[in-house]
């Protein structure tokens, strides 16, 4: 049984009776738009043309970047897979509903997940008459109530763990295994090209209505594995596994936008693009020139490549450097959706089509917290705040030190104090982790943390790697 959380949260999502969708599709495109949410796994924040990289070749990629506007100041609500999803997912920091910790549960409590009181974007949606759909990784739980099916998605197609090969497995379990709505799905190929064709094919068959789509890709995410005609593409490259699972990848998306625009829905489609957390240190990503990666509080563990595009609605080729979250994704497609069914009241995130339709100006956040069990960390304005219990205090200016090395929090202590006010009035309001991490990689995160803060590369960053 899934464990209560704040009443409060509770009411924030009772829907009303669902809005007519009384229009109808003109030209094969909707009224309300289609909405996509594409989430990379573990992906650099400088490994897009886009971004920057030199060495990676994105095309597709970049073409969706110039039909939308870039964000420069984007980050998700946790550094590592399981919590950022759910935060995106519910428009919630997850530690409200105690989903803080990686993974849905530990050998203690069992597969706890989402808790049940909690709804996704796609219950959200589903009350504005969307059809919906999630492709790829899942990672929010196993349980049968917190399968996709019983979350808001009409459709599921992809598998429920946090990882597992591209390629077809003999004997996978009920996690790994690839499936459509319960039902194992048997596979040849490349588990990229497959999730990409899904999404397409889905697109075709569900033109005449809007749609919301959250393809999950679990590129590139480990194991390092890619097409063999790929990998001769990039034989000499220095990063060459990753380098083809990034072409892939790109592939993919350049083959659902073609999709889009052949059935004239690209112009009133919104997108989003982003990935879960940072670049992780096994899979050859980089993060330059932030600090830090993956699952811990420096930059390049939160702060992630993102693109919104909606060309029927916003002006294309801009950048957007105010302070956004993932946790805004919620509530701007609700808002595009022009879906008055939800209560958005409590919300953690906004709507972004405000500042994006340059209607509103500034940062759409004035503050953002992180928290997973004993690494915190806030922003306000341009101030970061770090914190590791037991160890103490980081305090940057971003921007003057993107890269997080000048400790300001000597010179600065009443900033420094403000910050610390702030993060312990928010704690205030969440529940304790449902679950917690092995003790393993507890200690090598403290280890990362603790290396970071005092500018020094750790001696190790896993625990096979611990002496």
């Amino acid at each position: 049984m899934k464990i209560a959380f704040s009443l409060f949260l509770i009411h924030a999502f009772v829907a009303c009776s669902p809005e007519g969708n009384s229009k109808k599709n003109t030209g094969n495109i909707a009224a309300k738009p289609n909405i996509i949410v594409i989430l990379l796994d573990d992906a650099g924040y400088a490994d897009f043309g886009f971004m920057g990289s030199e060495d990676l070749e994105t095309p597709h990629i970049d073409e969706l970047a110039q039909s939308g506007v870039i964000f420069t100041d984007a980050h998700v609500s946790a550094t590592v897979c399981a919590p950022s999803r759910a935060g995106l997912l519910t428009g919630i920091y997850q530690q409200r509903f105690g989903f803080e910790a990686n993974h849905t549960g530990d050998q203690y409590t069992g597969d706890i997940g989402l808790s049940d009181e909690v709804r996704t974007l796609a219950d959200a949606l589903k009350t504005n008459k969307y059809n919906t759909v999630a492709i790829g990784k899942w990672h929010l739980g196993a349980s049968p109530s917190d399968h996709p099916n019983q979350r808001g998605f009409d459709d599921f197609y992809g598998f429920l763990a946090g990882g597992r090969s591209y390629f077809p497995l003999k004997n996978p379990d009920k996690k790994k295994m690839l499936q459509n709505n319960g039902k194992k799905v048997k596979f040849e190929g490349y588990l990229t090209d497959v999730l990409g064709d899904y999404a397409a094919t889905y697109i075709e068959q569900h033109q005449k209505k809007p749609f919301f789509m959250y393809l999950s890709f679990n590129a590139v995410h480990t194991p390092m594995e890619a097409k063999e005609t790929d990998l001769e593409r990039f034989k000499d490259h220095p990063r060459k596994r990753l380098a083809a699972m990034t072409w892939s990848l790109d592939e993919n998306i350049g083959k659902i936008r073609a999709k889009l625009a052949e059935l004239q829905q690209l112009d009133n489609t919104l997108i989003f693009f982003l990935s879960d957390n940072g670049g992780a240190v096994n899979n050859e990503s980089t993060n330059t020139p932030l600090k830090g990666w993956k699952g811990n509080k420096y930059e390049g563990g939160h702060r992630v490549p993102m693109i919104v595009s909606w060309p029927k609605e916003i002006e294309p080729q801009k950048h957007f450097d105010g302070l956004t979250s993932s946790l805004d994704i919620f509530s701007t497609a609700l808002d595009a959706s022009k879906n008055e069914t939800f209560n958005t009241q409590h919300l953690d995130g906004v709507s972004l089509l405000p500042y994006l339709k340059e209607e509103k100006k500034g940062n759409p956040h004035k503050t953002l917290f992180w928290r997973k069990l004993d690494e915190s960390a806030a922003r306000m304005d341009a101030f970061k705040l770090i914190r590791l219990k037991g160890y103490g205090d980081r305090l940057y200016h971003l921007d003057n030190d993107i890269g997080e090395t000048k400790d300001l929090s000597q010179t600065m202590d009443s900033v420094r104090k403000n910050m610390s006010t702030k993060l312990f009035d928010w704690e205030q309001q969440l529940m304790q982790p449902q679950w917690k991490e092995e003790k393993k990689w507890m200690d090598v995160t403290e280890h990362i943390h603790k290396s970071l803060m005092n500018n020094k590369s750790p001696k190790y960053t896993q625990p096979t790697k611990k002496r």
